[in-house]
């Protein structure tokens, strides 16, 4: 007899039923209780959003779905800061608090819902809306940015759900949200680096800024640009710090200074450890 989500998630209930565990075994130190009735297997690390957000599907499976930044992990937009809960939405039944876990309840409609595996969640286009209207500004729109972006869907779709529940709380600040959206950043950190900017009264920037060298018949993507300053922002993310990341940054940045560009590099240390310094620097560059 198989149980549903095993290994890496399962109902311990099933998994005894099953006879490939006893109540004593998931009370031991191989298994990690992550909501009732609901375990994995000990790992050295923590469990990750992703895990917990499979784990928090199969305690509402049959009243509710997994919702906010769960569905946003397990659609490929990993979007949440650091620590984020799991979430879920019930659609009906009651509603209970578990450590760990943040459990909504709304509306949503048949149409508006995706399955992932055998995972049941709102769809991108509900969950940008969800995120949107529950977050802080920033977080929203770089919620709204990383759904749209490995979506492709427009961020003004997000309209037709606040028409659709007028009452849903939050609304007010989707139109906020979506003035300052952008479904072209490359990444969550280069959206909070570009609202950092912005938040700050800086000029807004433009998003993935093609720099064409037509002798070398290439092109180079930057970041965040100020193309009439020839300002080139760019997020420096893990990807940059391999052998092959560096090697080719070295060439890149060369042939944008050598044509006359001013580029500034950040890392994640930067963008929220200093980010005064950031609005200071690019400030001193927009005005020499």
């Amino acid at each position: 007899m198989g149980v549903a989500g095993w290994p890496e998630v399962f109902r311990g209930s099933e998994a005894v039923a099953a006879g490939l565990v006893t109540p004593g075994m998931l009370r031991g130190p191989r298994f990690d209780r992550l909501f009732p009735d609901v375990y994995a297997p000990m790992r050295a690390e923590a469990p990750d959003l992703a895990v917990r957000s499979r784990a928090a599907a199969l305690l509402v499976a049959g009243r509710g779905v997994v919702s906010g930044y769960s569905a946003a992990e397990l659609l490929g937009a990993s979007c949440a800061p650091p620590g984020a809960p799991a979430e879920v939405t019930l659609l009906h039944g009651r509603r209970r608090a578990h450590p760990g876990l943040l459990v909504h309840r709304d509306r949503v409609a048949a149409g508006e819902l995706w399955q992932v595996g055998e995972v049941r969640l709102t769809g991108p286009a509900r969950t940008a809306y969800d995120l949107a209207r529950r977050c802080d500004l920033v977080e929203a729109v770089v919620a709204v940015d990383a759904l749209a972006n490995g979506h492709r869907f427009a961020p003004d779709l997000l309209l037709n759900f606040a028409v659709h529940y007028p009452r849903a709380r939050g609304n007010a600040q989707v139109a906020d949200v979506l003035a300052h959206a952008n479904p072209y950043a490359g990444s969550p950190m280069e959206s909070r680096l570009r609202m950092l900017l912005v938040g700050a009264g800086l000029p807004r920037p433009e998003v993935q800024w093609v720099v064409q060298d037509p002798a070398a018949r290439t092109a180079v993507w930057l970041d965040l640009a100020y193309p009439d300053l020839m300002i080139g922002i760019e997020y420096e993310g893990e990807d940059h710090t391999t052998r092959e990341g560096v090697l080719r940054d070295v060439g890149r940045y060369t042939r944008l200074v050598d044509r006359g560009w001013r580029i500034y590099r950040y890392t994640k240390y930067e963008i929220r450890g200093e980010p005064d310094r950031i609005v200071a620097e690019i400030s001193r560059a927009l005005t020499r």
